[in-house]
């Protein structure tokens, strides 16, 4: 009974937001996760910038819960798409879960929720993320640590970071010109913000996304960004040519099967 009036007075709000791009099966997955949520989301919003009316007809033609509602226009790419699911948002809190991402369990919105009802002062929250990484499915990620941004989002993941409105108020929504690290630049934007972290899987990554399929366009622009905010440093430059060749190393098939056995041994590292 106690956990159910702590909860009616929940005096922060979520929105969750889905972009799509004719892709109907990915985004029903993604709902799936949303509507199997304990504590549900105050609002759904789906942003469609797709080409074909597939989504647009499944969102129309099948029943859809009350908090569920959708956008349905052209964009001008991902940044767009994010930015207007953000602008869009009623709630005090914005996650941007994928279309093709889902979240890991039911627990996840009520665990989440619990954190910025402990300290009202958070203004982001990221945990833990279930990804194919390496030929395996493996758990990772860390808290935040400012002194290692130079090392690009190590081990804190997009899919797993809900934002306060009032931080994307104070630090900017996503750059539109960045077109495969748009999640680094914001979190270069709002590293001063005061975060916390979940020890805990929130979300599981679709391997399809097109920031992993372009990982060495993404992982330059990465850097880029951080350029434009802090300046050029050597140990960000040696740092860049470890990424590379660790990201070589895991698909190559000795690199994979390396890997399993650290993730055997419990020593794998985000």
């Amino acid at each position: 009974m106690f956990r159910f009036v702590v909860y009616f007075a929940f005096m922060f709000t979520l929105t969750i937001v889905t972009i799509c791009f004719n892709n109907p099966d990915d985004v029903k997955a993604s709902c799936a996760s949303v509507d199997a949520q304990a504590l549900k989301p105050m609002e759904h919003v789906i942003i469609d910038g797709s080409s074909k009316p597939d989504i647009k007809e499944w969102l129309e033609g099948n029943p859809q819960p009350a908090y569920r509602r959708w956008i349905c226009e052209r964009d001008k790419g991902i940044g767009d798409a994010f930015n207007k699911g953000v602008k869009a948002a009623k709630g005090d809190i914005v996650f941007l879960l994928n279309s093709g991402d889902t979240l890991y369990d039911e627990t996840v919105v009520r665990r989440v929720m619990d954190v910025f009802q402990a300290d009202p002062s958070v203004m982001w929250v990221n945990g833990k993320l279930n990804m194919f990484r390496g030929g395996i499915w493996t758990v990772a990620g860390k808290a935040f640590e400012k002194d290692k941004l130079y090392r690009g989002m190590h081990g804190v993941y997009h899919p797993t970071m809900y934002i306060k409105k009032e931080a994307y108020d104070r630090c900017g929504v996503y750059d539109i010109t960045v077109k495969y690290a748009m999640d680094y630049d914001l979190m270069c934007r709002i590293a001063d913000e005061k975060s916390a972290f979940i020890d805990y899987p929130l979300a599981t990554f679709d391997p399809n996304g097109q920031s992993s399929v372009q990982y060495k366009a993404s992982t330059a622009e990465m850097f880029a960004c951080y350029q434009k905010y802090y300046g050029k440093s050597l140990k960000q430059e040696i740092w860049s040519k470890r990424l590379m060749l660790m990201h070589r190393l895991l698909n190559s098939n000795a690199g994979k099967a390396l890997y399993r056995m650290k993730v055997k041994a419990g020593m794998q590292k985000t």
